[in-house]
């Protein structure tokens, strides 16, 4: 099996606990990308607290200086409101220290000649150059310029080729993963390589397309599938269903007949919304209704799940001993089509069963729903989550060093 095969992969490489790092300029690529609101205030924080243990760790073994590098944002070029002078307060508070900042990688150079033994210098948003993303072996080399060893603790941001994350480890002698970085892959180990059965996924979200590889590569990990949220429609659409206005990709319709076919040959029980909610205008959903998910009114659109789905649903999650959860299963967002995602939220913490959330509006959802402490793991990475539920081995882990 893919997944098993990438996550035994990935649970080879080595983390800080396996180097000497005293008396190292530390390099920790760490994953910053905080919401904030319109004046720059930071929203959710929870980024910045998985990288504290690392961050820790790397200050209790005396360092010459540890460099934090992280991006904020998608900025074009550089972009005052996506500085990272923005954390500098919280990371302080949170680290109960003080940080430095660098405005280039030459000012992070001049820093660690003149500043005291084992300071924190914070690099400005290293997207603010143009060669991030195309993974440039002249920002990689500077980069690595800085470091003696290499530390990647950015789960959310594994699964891309970036200087920060992937070039500049060919340029470093030692190069680890951090401790937030192993704890994603042993979760997702526990998820995918020696699972608790039965084991079920619940997949949502509003494309069918941008899951196809997932539900095509996990029916021989999974023994059952709730499909909700808009990609809902299209596997009812492929079962002849007429789903009015709702969202349906049609020319993915085949593909979600094949996949039902396919679960049901491997023996993978799929399970579909039997009622819906839809209303003729998500703007004001004045009109709202609820029916079963054969019968959306002309003019309607399917929005969230109904009771009686919501019953089914959770009887399925309740006879589970292992959950992972990806995309949420309505609009969310929009109280009155939150009530099937937040309920199924509800029914998993009340279960005894491990649960690996991925994705960042499940994360979302389910901090809305106020059970975010109720589950056994929330991965902090979106798609990073999703191409390892995928079975794909993330560049950051290959070229890290391995025991």
């Amino acid at each position: 099996m893919k997944q098993v095969a990438g996550i035994s992969f990935m649970q080879q490489v080595k983390t800080i606990r396996d180097i000497d790092l005293s008396d190292k300029h530390i390099l920790i690529r760490v994953d910053f990308n905080v919401p904030m609101d319109d004046d720059c205030d930071i929203s959710d924080d929870t980024r910045i607290r998985e990288a504290l243990p690392t961050i820790n760790y790397c200050i209790d073994n005396e360092p010459k200086s540890i460099v934090l590098v992280s991006h904020l944002g998608r900025p074009k070029g550089v972009q005052p409101e996506f500085s990272l002078k923005h954390i500098i307060k919280r990371l302080e508070r949170l680290l109960e220290t003080s940080v430095l900042f660098a405005d280039s990688i030459e000012a992070v150079k001049d820093l660690q000649e003149s500043a005291p033994k084992g300071s924190i210098i914070l690099l400005e948003n290293i997207r603010f150059y143009k060669e991030e993303e195309k993974n440039a072996p002249e920002l990689s080399k500077k980069l690595a310029s800085l470091c003696d060893v290499f530390v990647n603790d950015a789960f959310g941001t594994s699964h891309r080729a970036h200087a920060s994350t992937y070039g500049v480890a060919s340029f470093v002698q030692h190069k680890v993963a951090g401790l937030l970085l192993k704890k994603e892959i042993d979760s997702f180990a526990k998820a995918l390589a020696n699972p608790l059965k039965p084991v079920l996924l619940i997949v949502g979200g509003s494309k069918v397309s941008s899951k196809l590889e997932l539900l095509s590569n996990i029916l021989d990990v999974v023994d059952k599938i709730i499909i909700g949220g808009a990609m809902s429609n299209t596997f009812l659409a492929s079962l002849g269903f007429d789903m009015a206005k709702s969202l349906v990709e049609v020319e993915l319709i085949d593909e979600a007949r094949n996949i039902l076919q396919k679960a049901a040959q491997k023996g993978v029980k799929i399970y579909l919304p039997v009622d819906v909610v839809s209303t003729d205008d998500i703007a004001t959903h004045a009109n709202i209704k609820i029916t079963p998910a054969q019968d959306v009114p002309s003019g309607y659109m399917a929005v969230d799940m109904g009771p009686a789905t919501t019953k089914l649903f959770s009887e399925v999650i309740q006879s589970s001993q292992t959950i992972i959860w990806n995309g949420p299963l309505g609009i969310y967002e929009i109280s009155q089509f939150s009530r099937g995602t937040f309920n199924l939220a509800h029914a998993i913490a009340d279960t005894y069963a491990f649960s690996l959330i991925g994705g960042g509006d499940t994360a979302d959802a389910i901090e809305r729903a106020g059970e975010r402490d109720n589950m056994s793991f929330i991965s902090t990475g979106g798609g990073a989550s999703l191409e390892l539920l995928e079975g794909k081995i993330l560049p950051a882990f290959e070229v890290l060093d391995k025991k």
